[in-house]
C-alpha cells in the first residue's frame, strides 16, 4: 500500500470526526485573505489525483467562498407570489465560483482542477491548481499539453466540478438534454 491511502484515510477521518486539528486549520484560513497562494496542497493525496507536479509554473490558491444562497433585493412594487423570492441557490457549485475567483486574479495562469480542504459556518475552502501556460517546464509536459492552448477552464465549465454542474459526468439516452449544452439543446441544436 502506497503512503497516499494513508494520507487520504487520515483527511478523511478529520472530516468525520470534526478533529481539533481541522478546527483550528480553519480558523487560522477564515483570518487570512480570500485567495492565498501556498507552498504546498494541504491534501498531498487528493491534489496529485487530480494532475498537480511539484514543478516550475504549477502552483496552489486556497480560495475562500460564502456559504449560503443569494438574497435578491426587496422589489418595490407589486409580484406574484410565486415570483417573490428572496433567496435563489446558484445554478454554479461554489467550488466552481472558487476557480472562476482565482482565475480572475491569476490572469496569466489556467485552472486545472480544485479540491475541497475544509469548511465552517459561514465559509467554504477549496484549493485551486493553478499552471502557468508560458512556463517552459509546462510546455514541455506532456500531462499540460492541452492546457496551453485552451483559455478560460474555468468559465467554459471544462474543469472537473464544471463538468459536473454541466450534468456531463452522466450518460445514455436521459441526457440528450445536456449535450453539448443545455442552451443548445433548448433551441434544437443537434451535433
Amino acid at each position: 500500500m502506497g503512503a497516499y491511502k494513508y494520507i487520504k484515510e487520515s483527511f478523511q477521518n478529520e472530516y468525520k470526526n470534526r478533529e481539533q486539528v481541522l478546527k483550528d486549520r480553519v480558523s487560522l484560513w477564515r483570518k487570512g485573505a480570500s485567495l492565498q497562494r501556498l507552498e504546498a496542497p494541504t491534501n498531498i493525496a487528493r491534489a496529485r489525483e487530480l494532475g498537480y507536479k511539484a514543478k516550475q509554473g504549477v502552483i496552489i490558491v486556497r480560495s475562500c467562498i460564502r456559504k449560503g444562497m443569494r438574497k435578491r433585493e426587496k422589489p418595490s412594487g407589486g409580484r406574484k407570489p410565486s415570483k417573490n423570492g428572496r433567496f435563489f441557490s446558484y445554478k454554479k457549485s461554489l467550488q466552481s465560483m472558487a476557480e472562476e475567483r482565482a482565475s480572475r486574479k491569476y490572469m496569466n495562469m489556467e485552472v486545472l482542477n480544485s479540491y475541497y480542504v475544509g469548511e465552517d459556518g459561514r465559509f467554504k475552502f477549496f484549493e485551486v491548481i493553478l499552471v502557468d501556460r508560458t512556463n517552459g517546464a509546462v510546455l514541455s509536459n506532456s500531462q499540460y499539453n492541452n492546457l496551453v492552448h485552451s483559455k478560460g477552464r474555468a468559465f467554459r465549465g471544462l474543469t472537473s466540478s464544471g463538468i459536473k454542474h454541466r450534468g456531463m459526468l452522466h450518460k445514455g439516452n436521459t441526457t440528450i438534454i445536456s449535450r453539448p449544452s443545455v442552451r443548445s439543446a433548448q433551441r434544437g441544436i443537434r451535433i
